[in-house]
């Protein structure tokens, strides 16, 4: 569907669940995971004429809404939870996801992350790097190297399609 103009509601049906999905994995609480899916799709509506395709893809945009929803909803509560160590994902876990999926699909979705995730996740998994090598390398703390990892790979499984 990128490419061609869509409408509201066909945004709409194409990125509720994957936006709902993206609020869930970073609040617990379902009534505020609702709260927020509807700013984030009121505030798409009311910026809707504004897109301009020329500068990004639908999903960019729309992600983009969704991420920085959450942050100003982070900001405004002040939520500031430690990580628990169950919650950090393994460097294995999401190999799977890696060993699936096509290249040109691996390909795409490696584009559409920021920099920073697509050179750690490259350099790990095709460059064989350990992740406390990349953290020197990338000049960042082995936690937030591992931290970075766990979210570019949340962003390629968003990114990816499994059929």
């Amino acid at each position: 569907m990128e490419g061609q103009t869509l409408t509201y509601e066909e945004v709409y049906q194409q990125y509720s669940k994957k936006i709902m999905s993206y609020i869930r994995v970073k609040i617990s609480n379902g009534y505020d995971a609702e709260d927020l899916h509807s700013t984030i799709f009121l505030k798409i509506f009311e910026k809707f004429d504004t897109f301009d395709q020329s500068k990004a893809s639908v999903s960019t945009w729309v992600y983009t809404v969704a991420r920085n929803t959450m942050i100003d909803y982070f900001r405004v509560r002040r939520v500031h939870e430690e990580i628990a160590e169950e919650d950090i994902v393994e460097d294995d876990t999401y190999q799977g996801i890696l060993d699936e999926e096509t290249l040109d699909e691996l390909a795409n979705a490696l584009e559409k992350l920021p920099e920073r995730e697509r050179d750690l996740i490259i350099l790990h998994y095709h460059g064989g790097a350990q992740l406390k090598e990349i953290a020197v390398q990338m000049k960042m703390s082995y936690s937030n190297c591992k931290l970075l990892h766990n979210k570019a790979l949340l962003h390629l499984r968003q990114y990816m399609t499994f059929d």
